[in-house]
């Protein structure tokens, strides 16, 4: 019997695969363009108006904005996941663009910063309802192959979008002023965002039940179907699989230090001297960088496995983090900023690999949103605490501090994670796959 869709109608000529679901594909790759861009409104300006207009000194006081949307995007991650699993992806995709029409009206006219600590309230939703989501329908569409290269496209068009709005709107800022005008961009990307979605995105659960037969039908653990409760998600998930574990605790430390970098770097390259135009280009080069090597990262890590390319990337962000806290001039800043995407690339869809690797295809959707849960918590923990220390003991420290956690993410992928890449481990594709082969199977089954 051919898979159902929401409605209970046959989906006939459902397959999985990139090059058979190209058009659907490649439309979220586009739609995630849009979701990306919203967040790069923030990166060059935001730190700034906070100091110019509204007369902010307190650095930690200056990146509420950030804790505010870190841990509200954190927690929208976990339940686009799970609703997207029970009442199908379109819905909660769509429900993130109406969350996202306010942001850049109240951007531009806050009168008060508790106005754009509220904009990122709704900002932090829309991103983690709408990126989790075509995340989450590009996992769909693709199967079990060449899940590295979809999620590698995927986060390079969400990044590069980010790079090319920080770029933006730094020369727009610099050419007419922090507000409103940089924010008009804004309201271009929600208006296409939420148009391409409403007129030409489709749902994408006929394909998961698919995938669902063909993973149980290949499984010899019966407990691995799609009967988990969301308790037993979050704590798998979380800590009861080794490389659900390491895939999280390594997006969070890498989400720390974007949120540090966000918050950051635009107050440390103004305090040496830089102009708002200048800031933007190394605002611009950091999630380039790591928008474009995305393109192969993903798709490196389907033939060379997940776990060399996240240990790598984690010391080449804490290399990249030093060599910037150690820095004064603007060139080095580049190069700094660029290694920093560059390791950043190399985690990012492998992350999202390794932890699509281990789900089980009916609580995929749920095992994502955790795992995102989990790395952008990491916006808000990395905001915290660079406030806190960059108003005790500079910013400079504060940056040192990050690569130090970055460090120690890379050490314990490499001692503790397993490989869960199908082809390089010794059974199925599933949970099974990837746990350790001499503990009993009731003790794999559960978390």
């Amino acid at each position: 019997m051919p898979p159902r869709d929401r409605g209970g109608r046959p989906d006939e000529g459902i397959r999985l695969g990139l090059r058979e679901n190209w058009k659907q594909f490649w439309l979220l790759v586009l739609v995630n363009a849009f979701v990306g861009a919203m967040v790069g409104l923030e990166r060059t300006v935001l730190p700034l108006i906070a100091e110019e207009d509204f007369g902010i000194v307190a650095r930690g006081a200056i990146l509420s904005f950030i804790v505010t949307f870190g841990f509200v995007k954190a927690g929208t991650n976990f339940f686009a996941g799970r609703l997207g699993d029970l009442f199908g992806r379109r819905k909660v995709l769509l429900a993130g663009w109406l969350f996202g029409i306010p942001v850049p009206f109240l951007l531009m006219w806050a009168p008060s910063w508790s106005w754009i600590v509220f904009a990122n309230v709704l900002l932090g939703v829309n991103q983690g309802l709408a990126w989790s989501t075509t995340v989450i329908m590009k996992i769909d569409l693709v199967g079990p192959k060449a899940r590295g290269l979809a999620m590698g496209l995927n986060e390079f068009a969400g990044y590069l979008a980010v790079a090319l709005a920080a770029l933006g709107t730094g020369y727009v800022a610099e050419a007419f002023g922090l507000r409103p005008e940089p924010f008009y961009l804004g309201i271009a990307f929600v208006a296409l965002g939420l148009g391409l979605t409403m007129l030409f995105v489709r749902e994408t659960t006929a394909h998961v039940a698919l995938e669902a037969r063909e993973h149980r039908s290949a499984s010899d653990d019966p407990t691995l179907g799609g009967t988990l409760s969301g308790r037993e998600i979050f704590a798998l998930a979380s800590w009861g699989h080794p490389a659900l574990f390491g895939s999280s605790q390594a997006g969070l430390v890498t989400n720390f230090k974007d949120g540090l970098a966000w918050g950051l770097f635009p107050l440390f390259f103004a305090a040496g001297g830089l102009s708002v135009g200048r800031i933007g280009i190394l605002t611009f080069i950091y999630p380039a960088m790591w928008g474009i090597l995305q393109l192969w990262t993903g798709g490196l890590s389907d033939r060379l496995g997940r776990k060399p390319l996240i240990a790598t990337g984690m010391l080449l962000q804490a290399a990249a983090l030093w060599l910037v806290a150690a820095s004064s001039t603007f060139w080095t800043w580049f190069i700094a900023s660029a290694l920093l995407g560059a390791g950043t690339a190399l985690v990012y869809p492998t992350l999202l690999a390794a932890v699509a690797d281990v789900a089980h295809p009916a609580w995929r959707g749920s095992a994502v949103g955790v795992y995102r849960l989990w790395r952008d918590s990491g916006y808000a923990f990395g905001a915290i605490v660079a406030g806190i220390l960059a108003d005790a003991f500079g910013i400079a420290p504060a940056i040192v501090v990050g690569g130090v956690l970055a460090f120690l993410s890379s050490v314990l992928v490499m001692a503790r994670m397993p490989e869960t890449l199908p082809a390089r481990t010794p059974s199925s594709p599933g949970l099974e796959g990837s746990a350790d082969s001499n503990a009993p199977r009731s003790e794999r089954s559960r978390p």
